[in-house]
């Protein structure tokens, strides 16, 4: 029998498997696809995301694989045609990483999703799990020891056991509907847009300028331009006919001799919506089987990896029996309100994308005005169990970031190169000021493995942060630890 089994082996599914093979479970990922997908589907990999990289030794390799944008602003603008671009004019973008002093994270630019899955990928097999492309769910049955599922490969048809099932299988994935969960949100907005992947060397026009988005007003070739390598490969999402897709690039480029090669193109349209729940029994959704949100803001992928970034650790103590399995209750408890906030700034910023792209102190009170928040606030500043309007800012992210309850570890570089996030370390820690010298022997006598670490001149007083990095508890009598940790695992009375 397998511990997990993951359907659908994108970000979300590679994600998941990832992340709980840090904490020694090794999944098997069924991905209906016969290979890796090779086309981008989004660009912005936000600052959370790298830190659960970090976390899982990964941040290096994915900034290796990110396009190198230092130095530039990678904004937005709009133009007739890229030909008659002036880039003084550039919108810088909201998705920059804040001063060091916030986060330890760091990305030197936008990487690409296949680009991403590709780091993913190599290392959800270096750490044991199993990708098995060209591989479909079929049908899956539960009861009270597990999952069993058919699934359809390569070889035929075949039945496996499992003892949790987590559909990352997308917005159109078999197992929410097999599961009788709706969903809650307006559903579909508008008409299919096509996203085509092409080659070309717009570096002639353009020169050593940089930029995210480019949206193109041309009547004939009305779309927005996207950076992918920032050198010959881009996209063009539009409305227009895809079979004439070499000469909508060179309209929108201006420039009727420009040679254009199409990679590939896929249809997609832009929705709304929320899964009623996001778990029935041994079974899990994640990514967009459980929301999908207009792309703008980046929400749309990072929610999905901190989706599987919070149920790794839960399924990992639940399988090792150093938790009950009302923990994995929690998941929904905590994420569904998460995907209804990133649903929701993602819909005010469709409706007038100013409250993302200005970041004027003017533009600050009309996000206030109409319930929208600074972009890092809905990444990153959120709480479990807490309004994201409630929080002390809903512009600046470092006001948010106090060691409240529920919020994530604040970040302090304790060493040459080293955060308090990474002393958590995936488990549960204690962090604490050097002169609480009472909280050093917490764990000692724990059957719930608990480490204790003292900071020089750490404010925020003794916090116990989750294996996610996730202030569970502010703590003032380390004797209290046996209490408070039974009810956060969710552990049977004595």
């Amino acid at each position: 029998m397998h511990d997990v089994l993951i359907a659908g082996g994108g970000t979300v599914g590679l994600s998941a498997a990832v992340f709980l093979a840090h904490h020694g479970v090794h999944a098997l990922v069924a991905e209906r696809q016969a290979g890796p997908q090779a086309h981008p589907r989004a660009t912005g990999v936000g600052m959370r995301t790298v830190e659960f990289l970090r976390e899982v030794g990964l941040a290096d390799a994915v900034d290796a694989v990110a396009i190198d944008a230092m130095g530039a602003s990678l904004g937005k603008i709009s133009v007739k045609t890229l030909t008659e671009a002036d880039f003084t004019s550039m919108t810088p973008s909201a998705q920059v990483y804040p001063a060091p002093a916030l986060t330890p994270a760091r990305l030197r630019g936008t990487c690409p999703q296949n680009r991403l899955d590709g780091v993913l990928l190599a290392a959800a097999r270096e750490r044991g799990a199993t990708v098995s492309y060209g591989t479909e769910l079929v049908s899956f049955e539960q009861d009270a020891e597990g999952v069993t599922v058919v699934l359809n490969g390569p070889e035929g048809e075949w039945t496996a056991r499992t003892r949790y099932l987590v559909a990352a299988d997308g917005v159109r994935g078999a197992v929410r509907p097999a599961l009788g969960v709706g969903v809650s949100g307006p559903g579909v907005l508008g008409p299919v847009t096509n996203n085509i992947l092409f080659r070309a060397d717009l570096r002639r026009i353009i020169g050593d300028t940089a930029f995210a988005v480019c949206d193109i007003t041309h009547p004939d070739a009305r779309g927005t331009l996207v950076t992918i390598d920032g050198d010959k490969e881009w996209v063009f999402h539009t409305g227009s006919d895809p079979a004439r897709a070499a000469d909508l690039i060179r309209t929108a480029a201006g420039d009727p001799g420009l040679e254009v090669e199409i990679v590939s193109v896929l249809p997609w349209r832009v929705r709304a919506q929320v899964a009623d729940r996001f778990s029935v029994g041994r079974v899990f959704l994640a990514g967009d089987a459980a929301h999908v949100v207009p792309p703008l803001g980046a929400f749309g992928l990072n929610t999905g990896v901190a989706d599987a970034h919070n149920l790794a650790w839960k399924l990992a103590y639940v399988l090792r029996g150093e938790a009950g399995p009302a923990l994995l209750g929690t998941y929904d408890e905590e994420r569904r309100p998460v995907a209804a906030m990133t649903m929701e700034q993602a819909l005010l910023r469709l409706r007038d994308p100013r409250l993302h792209w200005d970041r004027s102190p003017a533009m600050a009170a009309e996000r206030a005005k109409v319930g929208a928040v600074n972009a890092l606030v809905a990444h990153v500043g959120y709480r479990y169990g807490a309004d994201v309007r409630d929080l002390p800012s809903t512009e600046d992210v470092a006001l948010d970031l106090d060691g409240s309850v529920g919020s994530r570890v604040p970040h302090m570089w304790v060493a040459d190169g080293v955060s308090s996030l990474d002393l958590v370390e995936s488990r549960f820690t204690v962090l604490a000021g050097a002169q609480d010298t009472a909280w050093e022997a917490a764990g000692a006598d724990l059957s719930t493995p608990l480490s204790t670490r003292l900071i020089d001149g750490w404010p925020y007083g003794p916090l116990l942060v989750r294996p996610d990095g996730i202030v569970a508890w502010r703590g003032t009598t380390p004797g209290d630890l046996p209490e408070v940790l039974s009810r956060l695992l969710r552990l049977p009375a004595a």
